[in-house]
């Protein structure tokens, strides 16, 4: 297997009803360790699927409060004593100081992190003021989204394997779509390309995801400023919870041509 590729390929024995088994080869979603440092102290690592990710180390710092803008990145580049490349180094510039003991990740990094919704929302909140967005978006924008998330999920076509997530401007135009084998590592990737592309904050944007909303992508978004957050799956409890509180617009089931709105529904127009 090659490492660094988003598709692996291995021997499968195919079974039907009523056929012969058969041996075939089959493509993967490539899983891979990736170790981020900054300024060469070890931050994390994650369970990724291999590209964009100078983008993956981005979106994963800014929504974890250490960094807020493009100008506090110097550069990112491989560890260079690592040749698989699965160790990323991100320096910062001079001046910018990072305090790793207020990590997020490590508090709530899963829905089993054992703290009540009200602690982790006000933990998120000490980092991120509520979103301030009078922007309105039709109904028939946000209802052609998943067509074009969906147009832009190959790896997906190929493996079934991978969610996938998008930035899309007020008017339904997409500025990036990323996928990969973890939900939250492919919103980390789109919002990091806008911290690269120096597009933040992205207060008159949508972020649209393939699968359910959890309350961590709810978090990112409001790092990144993004007041309406849309899902193609079920939100969880507290990711209705933290939108209400962060004054987000969270959309769920959004597909063949219906949604339901959990918060702040003025943010949808309904004229055509």
């Amino acid at each position: 297997m090659k490492q660094g590729s988003p598709i692996q390929f291995c021997e499968v024995l195919q079974c039907r009803e009523k056929e012969r088994p058969r041996r075939m080869r089959d493509e993967l979603a490539a899983e891979e360790p990736l170790e981020i440092q900054v300024d060469t102290h070890p931050v994390v690592v994650t369970m990724r699927t291999p590209g964009h990710d100078d983008e993956l180390a981005a979106g994963f710092l800014l929504s974890e409060g250490l960094i807020r803008n493009r100008q506090q990145i110097l550069k990112i580049s491989p560890h260079i004593r690592n040749p698989e490349g699965n160790v990323l180094d991100v320096f910062l510039a001079d001046g910018v100081e990072v305090d790793f003991k207020q990590l997020t990740r490590h508090v709530f990094a899963s829905s089993s992190c054992g703290l009540c919704g009200k602690a982790s929302i006000a933990m998120v909140h000490r980092h991120f003021p509520k979103v301030d967005s009078r922007v309105v978006v039709s109904e028939r924008t946000l209802l052609s989204l998943p067509a074009q998330l969906r147009k832009q999920q190959k790896v997906f076509d190929r493996t079934g394997g991978l969610h996938a997530a998008a930035v899309f401007d007020r008017r339904g135009r997409m500025l990036v779509a990323r996928e990969d084998v973890g939900r939250h590592n492919a919103v980390d990737k789109v919002l990091g390309h806008a911290l690269l592309q120096d597009l933040l904050p992205l207060e008159r944007h949508i972020l649209m995801v393939s699968g359910r909303a959890s309350f961590e992508i709810l978090q990112k978004a409001l790092a990144a400023r993004v007041p309406i957050v849309a899902a193609v799956s079920a939100p969880s409890s507290l990711a209705v919870q933290f939108a209400v509180e962060s004054h987000q617009t969270l959309i769920g089931f959004l597909r063949e041509g219906q949604m339901n709105i959990y918060s702040k529904p003025r943010r949808v127009s309904r004229k055509r």
